[in-house]
């Protein structure tokens, strides 16, 4: 089957005779979006698709004029050059997330379920009490399907992943030759409708991946839903419990203790669920643009993109494409994040473990199940990683739990949740190095009068303490 056309197509989007033609000369050539833009039709055809006949039909012709079922992909472009408001085609996201999460079989809690996980998130609460001094933070308590994980934490991983979305935009972008960024406007436009469509595409693949595996709503470290609501997700408990030769209800009330723990360490500590967003967005500060890495791995790609296989282009939209090296900045944020994710995550070990100490003998078991999940990270933990850029896996939680064990073990209770009185006050990834000599030398609160202890503590902080010194000197 011949298209009249006989130019040849060798990736660029140009050929001999593009002016002839009236069409624009590939202006992406010799950068990161060269081999990207020319095989889906050089700069004239990227319009809307260009003319889909003549894209149709070049395939056509590869494939010696049978053409394979190219809508849904081609339903997927267009979905992702679909106008959007922010960086990132959030509509987009959500629908992938969805679609991810609809491929395993996904019931929705039961009444039975439900009352279950509200039963235990309210024992759980009960039995923290006597393991920490931050009062309940629970407001209400749910069981959810995986789908209504994603719906209901939407909203907060909009907020943690436009940051990223809108820095790798800019830095793509800005990343163009003179002469492409002098033509602005369309090519501009459509360039960044293409990152965050395939951003969009990455994004919703990641969070659709960790709903099949999240325990709860709290279970990635971060804060994903209304502060008060704690939610289980009962069909992922199930799995979890499997092999784990422990009662189901065992393990239901264990990881409503986690979750009572989250909710009451975030409620109880007002600045940390901003200092961890905070990291997330010193982390998309921090992109840079190494262009020779990015055409490489464009490159790489491309060559192993089969234009007869819907699946193989589908990969090449989801499938990380626009991953950009860490600069030094990331790399320090990725740690801030590490770190404090470790002392939230050890906090919970750590208190949770004295909560169960003398009421749950499995209690034991199920810790250490769920520090080497939380250690190791799953499968779903990887591909956010790998897609979206984040460790969301807390690589030293046992250091973290050892070290709030040790501080409760010589201060009590008080001493060890009072380092969350604020972000200075916290171990650094150099007392994670030292667990057991973290204020080896602090003297226990109780030792102290409560008037010497708080003007200490303002002193510290850079409160007014100093001022009477200071004006006696006067």
């Amino acid at each position: 089957m011949s298209t009249g056309d006989d130019r040849p197509h060798d990736g660029s989007g140009e050929g001999p005779d593009d002016e002839s033609r009236g069409e624009q000369p590939n202006p992406f050539k010799g950068t990161p979006f060269e081999q990207l833009f020319g095989q889906m039709g050089g700069a004239g055809g990227m319009g809307g698709m260009g003319d889909l006949g003549e894209q149709l039909n070049r395939f056509s012709q590869q494939l010696g004029g049978q053409m394979p079922d190219l809508t849904q992909l081609f339903g997927q472009i267009q979905a992702m050059m679909a106008p959007h408001d922010g960086p990132l085609n959030w509509d987009l996201a959500l629908d992938t997330a969805r679609k991810t999460v609809a491929q395993d079989p996904d019931p929705s809690p039961t009444q039975k379920q439900k009352d279950a996980v509200a039963d235990a998130v309210r024992l759980a609460d009960h039995w923290l009490d006597d393991a920490t001094e931050l009062p309940s933070g629970i407001t209400s308590s749910t069981a959810w399907s995986r789908a209504e994980w994603v719906v209901a934490t939407s909203d907060t991983w909009r907020h943690l992943v436009e940051p990223i979305a809108k820095q790798s935009v800019e830095a793509l972008s800005s990343a163009l030759p003179e002469e492409a960024r002098a033509m602005s406007g369309p090519l501009v436009g459509m360039l960044g409708k293409v990152i965050g469509g395939m951003l969009a595409g990455q994004t919703g693949s990641g969070i659709g991946t960790l709903a099949k595996e999240v325990l709860s709503v709290s279970d990635v470290g971060v804060p994903l839903a209304p502060a008060g609501k704690a939610a289980l997700v009962p069909a992922n408990v199930t799995a979890f419990a499997e092999g784990l030769d422990v009662t189901e209800d065992d393990v239901l009330l264990y990881l409503a203790l986690r979750e009572a723990a989250h909710q009451r360490l975030f409620a109880g500590v007002p600045w940390l669920r901003e200092h961890v967003v905070g990291a997330v967005t010193d982390y998309a500060r921090g992109i840079q643009v190494d262009t020779d890495a990015i055409q490489s791995r464009i490159e790489e790609q491309m060559r192993g993109i089969d234009p007869s296989d819907p699946a193989s282009m589908q990969g090449l939209i989801e499938g990380g494409m626009f991953e950009l090296p860490k600069s030094p900045l990331q790399q320090a944020a990725l740690q801030r994040l590490e770190v404090v994710l470790a002392l939230v995550e050890g906090w919970v070990d750590e208190v949770v473990g004295q909560a169960t100490a003398t009421r749950m003998p499995a209690a034991g078991k199920l810790q250490e199940a769920v520090r080497r999940r939380r250690a190791a990270g799953g499968p779903a933990e990887e591909t956010f990683a790998a897609l979206v850029g984040l460790q969301l896996r807390p690589r030293r939680l046992r250091d973290a739990s050892t070290l709030w064990g040790s501080l409760r073990s010589r201060q009590g209770i008080e001493g060890r949740d009072g380092v969350w009185m604020h972000p200075d006050l916290l171990p650094t990834a150099a007392d994670l190095d030292d667990p057991l000599g973290f204020r080896a030398d602090a003297t226990a609160p109780d030792t102290m009068s409560e008037e010497d202890f708080d003007a200490g503590l303002r002193r510290l902080l850079g409160g007014e303490d100093n001022t009477d010194e200071d004006n006696t000197g006067e």
